[in-house]
């Protein structure tokens, strides 16, 4: 099993037993490909079931990492990478604040998890992660609401190695039909949008989804 930062990652569950689940994937995999934005599958640790070559294309720059790539677990990735920022623009507030509050949410629900409980030792063990995550995420929803929580319908800013994209915003269109529901998966699209002049649009909870982002330090005990 590869080493993380808090001990050894528990090694993942195996492919679904059924083998119309497994037929299933393959074609879903088929149809995901045809997407021309980037989309992808994953349970609810966040581990990647599947994703498509646009998805790979967003994150074609970033360096190797052992337990925080894209592919392998998205809210690892956002939290952990030390690359992430540079494809996720706003890293703080726009990114890692929501997958807090969704990575909280899954805690509520699956409690006993090891690799949530994984993930929460390893948040525990950065102190600026630790407060945002104990301070400043609460705070931030009160502000934002509690429909911040879900990621549907955000738009968050983006730099994307393209320059036919360059910094841009995407919208996060979240689409899981029954099938995949029923084996546990999620389906989450980001919708890249044209890049835009002047004023950015404001994200969910009023937050600017252009500019310099407030930064995770911002929002320690003295601001809740």
């Amino acid at each position: 099993m590869p080493h993380h930062a808090g001990g050894l990652r528990p090694a993942p569950e195996p492919e679904p037993a059924s083998l119309e689940a497994q037929a299933y994937l393959q074609d879903y995999a088929v149809l995901l490909e045809a997407v021309p934005h980037p989309s992808l599958v994953f349970d609810h640790r966040w581990d990647v079931v599947l994703a498509n070559s646009a998805f790979d294309a967003l994150f074609r720059g970033v360096r190797p990492h052992p337990t925080a790539m894209p592919r392998h677990n998205f809210l690892r990735f956002v939290l952990f990478h030390p690359d992430a920022a540079t494809v996720l623009a706003e890293h703080e507030s726009s990114w890692c604040l929501p997958m807090l509050a969704g990575f909280a949410a899954a805690v509520e629900r699956y409690g006993q998890d090891g690799v949530l409980q994984s993930i929460r030792r390893d948040i525990a063990q950065d102190p600026i992660m630790d407060a945002a995550y104990q301070q400043g995420l609460p705070r931030w929803i009160r502000q934002a609401g509690e429909e911040a929580v879900h990621h549907d319908g955000a738009v968050r800013p983006l730099h994307h190695p393209d320059p036919r994209w360059g910094r841009t915003d995407c919208r996060i269109v979240g689409e899981t039909p029954r099938t995949l529901q029923n084996l546990g998966y999620s389906r989450m699209t980001l919708v890249l949008r044209e890049s835009r002049r002047g004023p950015r649009a404001r994200t969910r909870g009023g937050r600017h989804a252009g500019g310099s982002g407030a930064h995770l330090r911002a929002v320690t005990a003295a601001d809740a």
